[in-house]
């Protein structure tokens, strides 16, 4: 394998036949370059779905109060629903081990200052859960923890804009920020994926923002995430489970739509997940198709190959090379070819989805890109089919007697 004399062999071999070298190049960089592109293209798709659900807990369902349309049990129609502490600590009692993470919420809009500066923001009454629903990352001090709510405490989390507005040029940190007229402390800040819209909010404890605001019990509604075990089907019959627990509680008729609405995220999942798959079939379909032909296409190069040199193969043999010596220079050569051009394809590939990426999205492709290790696995199977194809005819051409191998045409 390192013999120089055998390599110095298999590189005149090649620069003496170089038209055939590159065609059996061309055929495989050119099946690489498509299967780099076509899987390159299915990620960007990919991609661009799971970017329209966020950065938010996948497994997420979201539990609004609304207003009865239909009478019920001797109860008007146009009734208010106000949900309240309570139904939190029900449906956690309710469905047990289906919930993975829940929280309360209040939403409310303060004008916050510090030092002069002041601009309004978003304000959130939570349960320290939320940290993982929400998918907030803490950049300094802590989140809101359950101490925060079992007392009352006066403290918030600041996401990353609030941070800059008012603390551009200190750490905020165990200062105060003023909300409304109240002091709170500021126990850290956040960062949020989703950017902007996530981070100009206010964390607050839940039960600080019921006392302080007259909210009292009341809540504007719960978020959730069911348990990731759930598959999209089991999650909608989850989703479909609470609202009818929640229609009971309420005595809200079955068929009542807008009293109790619930968003789940496992719709949107399962649609994104038909999707992809159906799309990923496709593309799978295209690209070993695309690989079948560039298999073809050097297999039939390298019948052609060992066709040719067979005259050349008599004569080695005249000479005494072994037929293990003549069938190792024949694959090694049409080995080394495939993986140079392989790579020369998958390079190309690469360079022109990063050339049309910018362009790409106008189409919904984002960051369209493909695993090095998918295309490295394309490039070894037509290395193999290359190699199982000269193989054969290789062995057989090394077995023939040198002077027929010399007559051949």
């Amino acid at each position: 394998m390192f013999d120089l004399d055998l390599w110095r062999e298999i590189f005149q071999s090649i620069n003496k036949n170089r038209t055939r070298s590159l065609l059996s190049g061309f055929t495989v960089a050119f099946a690489i370059l498509l299967f780099t592109i076509l899987f390159g293209i299915a990620n960007g798709l990919q991609n661009t779905f799971k970017e329209a659900f966020g950065t938010d807990a996948k497994n997420s369902i979201v539990i609004y109060p609304g207003t009865t349309t239909k009478a019920n049990k001797g109860l008007q129609a146009g009734r208010r629903i106000q949900f309240k502490n309570e139904e939190r600590t029900y449906i956690k009692e309710e469905f047990g081990d289906k919930v993975q993470f829940i929280t309360s919420k209040v939403n409310l809009t303060v004008n916050a200052s510090y030092r002069g500066k002041k601009n309004s923001y978003q304000l959130r009454g939570i349960h320290p859960e939320y940290m993982f629903i929400e998918k907030n990352e803490v950049k300094e001090g802590r989140y809101i923890n359950q101490n925060d709510i079992d007392h009352k405490k006066k403290v918030v989390v600041i996401g990353k804009v609030v941070d800059d507005d008012l603390f551009s040029k200190t750490s905020a940190v165990g200062k105060y920020i003023n909300l409304s007229g109240i002091p709170y402390q500021i126990v850290g800040f956040f960062t949020d994926e989703e950017g902007y819209n996530e981070e100009n909010v206010i964390y607050m404890p839940l039960s600080t923002a019921q006392q302080v605001y007259g909210k009292h019990e009341d809540i504007d509604f719960l978020h959730l995430t069911y348990n990731p075990e759930m598959d999209s089907d089991a999650a909608l019959l989850f989703g479909n489970q609470i609202t009818n627990k929640l229609k009971e509680r309420f005595s809200i008729a079955s068929s009542d739509q807008r009293a109790i609405r619930v968003q789940n995220m496992a719709q949107g999942t399962k649609q994104v997940d038909i999707m992809t798959s159906g799309l990923t079939v496709i593309i799978l379909v295209i690209g070993f198709g695309t690989l079948i032909a560039g298999i073809v296409g050097v297999s039939n190069i390298m019948i052609f190959i060992v066709k040719e040199r067979t005259k050349e193969i008599g004569i080695r043999k005249a000479l005494g090379a072994s037929p293990k010596s003549i069938v190792s220079i024949i694959l090694i050569e049409s080995i080394l070819i495939t993986a140079i051009a392989g790579y020369i394809g998958l390079l190309i590939g690469v360079g022109v989805l990063e050339l049309v990426a910018p362009s790409l999205e106008t189409y919904f492709i984002k960051d369209p890109g493909v695993s090095n290790g998918l295309v490295i696995g394309a490039t070894v199977t037509l290395i193999s089919a290359g190699a199982i194809a000269g193989y054969l005819p290789a062995v057989k051409a090394s077995k023939i007697k040198p002077i027929v191998a010399l007559r051949n045409d």
